[in-house]
């Protein structure tokens, strides 16, 4: 890796510019109806500047602290899911003709190549996950592979973890170590640049940088050290699946589910679920047919239907199949858990089910398994 560079914080544009001037469209995180959230960005004055999040089960708050730092808070609701797995898309259409039907594919919808400003190490741990499930197996989903190709990221190394934040427990966080183009740590002055890539080092080199001093460096250090420390709530471990498979019967899960609305708040915020359903959408006139793919929860009534039977028509079964999914038969298909620590399911579920809390009461039965 090369050696860290540094950018002045009142240059920030200049990386903005520099992104555009490749033909990059540019997002970042901009504060939309009281949450960080992904918009269109042309301008890096539009960048949340001394925001902080207040963030607990079934909490997600905004302060301003009135500092110039831009990136000074743990995540919103989004992460990088819904710019490569659309939440909803056409795949194909369907019309009939003199000789009877004919069915057509359609090209990705995409708006060219995007850079994503202000990516976390936990989203972009997240984003291996879904390219290993969109990327391989027999195929590549073609819709997903047009978007990641021309995905530029810059990642930015988490200083402020939330409360729900355990990143630290999975592993993935809260320092960015891979997944970026460019990685940046954001001090009051200004950031230290790290490149991850060729196309990222070839950016930071268009910009107007420094080599970092090493106070800068060593003030990253310890803010990264000062991250991982603040983090307290944790997985007892990163391989859950035995002691999970073994408490299937475990009170718990309906303890849980006296709570839960199965609403699936949690799993349109968890940056690696994947789960979709497709349905046809016909024209009035019945000339054509669209076959559409859209997001899908584990905790519908829908997702466990077959032929005429709901499978999981509880909500105990419904949250057990999360997060034995989640949690447990991930290793068996990624060869590791599917939870990085984002803490997104528990600041956005209604009820503030805490997913850790409920790991930690299953494990309480076989805590040797958890060890």
């Amino acid at each position: 890796m090369d050696e860290p560079l540094f950018l002045p914080a009142e240059s920030l544009q200049a990386l903005v510019d520099a992104l555009q001037g490749r033909g990059f469209r540019c997002v970042g995180p901009r504060v939309q109806d009281g949450a960080v959230v992904y918009g269109r960005l042309d301008d890096a004055g539009e960048l949340p500047h001394g925001m902080r999040d207040e963030q607990g089960p079934g909490r997600y708050r905004l302060r301003h602290e009135g500092d110039g730092r831009r990136f000074a808070w743990a995540n919103g609701p989004q992460a990088l899911k819904p710019f490569l797995f659309a939440p909803e898309e056409p795949l194909w259409r369907s019309r009939t003709d003199a000789d009877g039907p004919v069915f057509e594919g359609l090209e990705p919808d995409t708006t060219g190549p995007l850079a994503v400003i202000g990516a976390r190490a936990c989203d972009l741990a997240a984003l291996d996950l879904q390219d290993r499930h969109f990327l391989g197996g027999p195929g590549p989903d073609p819709h997903y592979q047009a978007r990641r190709e021309g995905l530029f990221l810059v990642a930015v190394d988490c200083s402020h973890p939330a409360e729900t934040c355990f990143c630290v427990s999975t592993g993935d966080g809260p320092q960015v170590t891979a997944g970026h183009d460019l990685a940046l740590h954001e001090l009051g002055h200004g950031y230290v640049v790290r490149s991850g890539t060729e196309r990222g080092a070839e950016v930071a080199a268009a910009l107007p940088v420094r080599a970092a001093r090493h106070d800068e460096i060593e003030q990253a250090g310890r803010e990264v050290t000062r991250a991982v420390r603040a983090q307290h709530r944790r997985l007892p471990s990163r391989d859950l699946r035995s002691v999970l498979f073994s408490q299937l019967e475990h009170p718990q899960w309906q303890r849980v589910a006296e709570r839960c609305l199965a609403c699936g708040n949690c799993t349109s915020v968890c940056p690696t679920c994947f789960c979709h359903s497709e349905h046809d959408q016909a024209a009035l006139d019945g000339s054509e047919s669209l076959h559409l793919r859209q997001w899908d929860s584990c905790f519908t009534e829908g997702h466990s239907y077959l032929h005429g039977v709901v499978i999981r028509a509880e909500t105990a079964q419904r949250y057990r199949q999360w997060l034995t999914h989640k949690l447990g038969s991930w290793h068996d298909q990624f060869g590791r858990s599917g939870c990085v620590g984002c803490g997104r399911c528990i600041a956005w579920c209604p009820v503030g089910i805490d997913l850790t809390e409920e790991v930690a009461a299953l494990c309480h039965s076989d805590e040797e398994a958890c060890e």
